[in-house]
């Protein structure tokens, strides 16, 4: 059987599965396991194995379930409520300062999450009230929560930077570092659109009359202890991989060190809270990504058996496409993915699929994964099938209509796309520090 068939059986069996609601890792390697046994033989299940164990096994992935029990310490012990609060007491009383606030706090608290549904469901469960409380437009609430708890997957630690890293064996510590610049760009131009639509529009943020945070010294002094606090948590998990201090899983393990310690600190800790229904909820997130990185290295690598890169190295060549042109391509297949599939599963189908053909074509790793991280990003925010947008949707009051949603997320998905062609075109927005700090 020719690879462009097998390719086209596969894609049509997934599409099917996903539409009868099956589970994406099952579904996945359940796929590949019986297409396979089917064409190749029995042999072919002796692969399943040894997928099994480079993936429960790899130190590397060891980072995700510390990464997210951080993030679960620090948003359930309120912990990172008080970077809500700091944000908002240092910017002051500009229109918009709350929209400020909760795009550069739901940014960090998306990425203490890692995870893009995790990410905006935290994010709006802090944020969305507040804003709606004190008079501003729920178009804008709903798209600065969208826009900000987004970009967890941007803003280091992203479990699907780990995985990008993992899949492509390349360095995770670059690829944190090179996520600083996008990043920084991002959310500057979406402070700027905040502050230039709010002066254009008063209605969208009213200027507001009751504080928004506690006036005395000692409680602001507290505050802004617990914000300084839980920022230096997130410098200090993310500064240890830029030194070399520490490997991305031994940082996440002190990061969740820490934010048990901060905890008792500020005299949240609660045994039930923090070890019994966070843990609890760690342990989900993480066996469904594990088992969708199971599933999907299952693919994968039957997949790439059967040919799969010398069918996209083909399929670029025979269109006669310049490289650029090869890049654009990739970008507008992962976006259309992004429509129907979460962001793991992309970076593990895409990922060793379309980097090797990016470095054959003199394209550095980094910058590519880069790419792929802001896409993704794009895509599952994108309406109107984006699978964010649901998460969304769950969190907005009943009255919010999915019509509201596409037109509150339009505005930063565009900030987004942005970015991303800025990065294409200059690529040392990307490389400028990675190559900087291994000088």
């Amino acid at each position: 059987m020719s690879i462009e068939f097998l390719t086209l059986i596969f894609f049509i069996a997934i599409f099917i599965s996903f539409a009868l609601g099956a589970q994406v890792g099952f579904a996945l390697g359940g796929i590949a396991m019986i297409t396979g046994y089917l064409i190749e033989g029995s042999w072919v299940l002796n692969t399943t194995p040894s997928t099994l164990e480079s993936n429960f096994l790899s130190t590397v992935l060891l980072a995700i379930p510390l990464y997210i029990y951080m993030g679960q310490i620090l948003t359930r012990s309120g912990v990172g409520d008080a970077m809500f609060n700091t944000s908002q007491m240092l910017i002051g009383k500009l229109r918009g300062s709350l929209a400020i606030s909760v795009v550069v706090v739901c940014s960090l608290i998306g990425a203490m999450v890692g995870i893009i549904g995790a990410g905006i469901m935290t994010s709006g469960s802090i944020a969305l009230k507040p804003m709606l409380d004190r008079g501003y437009d729920r178009r804008l609430a709903l798209g600065v929560i969208m826009a900000g708890g987004g970009l967890g997957i941007l803003i280091p630690p992203s479990i699907p930077m780990i995985m990008f890293a993992s899949s492509t064996n390349n360095s995770i510590g670059r690829m944190f570092i090179a996520a600083i610049g996008p990043a920084l760009l991002m959310v500057t131009l979406m402070i700027l659109y905040i502050v230039i639509s709010c002066k254009r529009h008063p209605e969208r943020a009213p200027l507001d009359k009751i504080p928004e945070v506690p006036q005395s010294q000692k409680d602001k002094r507290a505050t802004i202890i617990g914000g300084v606090c839980s920022l230096s948590l997130i410098v200090l998990v993310l500064g240890s991989i830029i030194q070399g201090a520490a490997t991305p899983t031994e940082s996440g393990a002190v990061g969740v060190i820490g934010a048990l310690i901060l905890a008792l600190a500020f005299n949240r800790f609660k045994v039930k809270l923090l070890l019994v229904n966070a843990g609890m909820e760690t342990a989900v997130l993480v066996s469904v990504a594990m088992w969708i990185i199971v599933g999907a290295s299952i693919f994968s690598n039957y997949h790439m058996m059967e040919g799969a890169r010398s069918l996209v190295e083909g399929f670029t060549t025979d269109l006669g496409l310049p490289p650029w042109g090869v890049i654009l391509m990739f970008q507008l297949i992962m976006i259309v993915l992004g429509f129907i599939i979460d962001e793991f599963i992309i970076v593990l189908i895409c990922a060793p699929l379309f980097t090797p053909v990016a470095v054959a074509l003199g394209y550095d790793p980094i910058w590519f994964g880069l790419l792929m991280i802001l896409n993704i990003e794009i895509a599952v925010q994108t309406p109107p099938y984006g699978f964010a947008l649901f998460y969304l949707k769950g969190i907005a009051p009943p009255d919010v209509s999915m019509m509201d949603i596409y037109r509150s997320v339009t505005p930063f998905v565009m900030i987004k796309v942005v970015v991303l062609l800025l990065c294409m075109t200059f690529p040392q927005i990307v490389l400028w520090l990675p190559n900087f700090v291994n000088q």
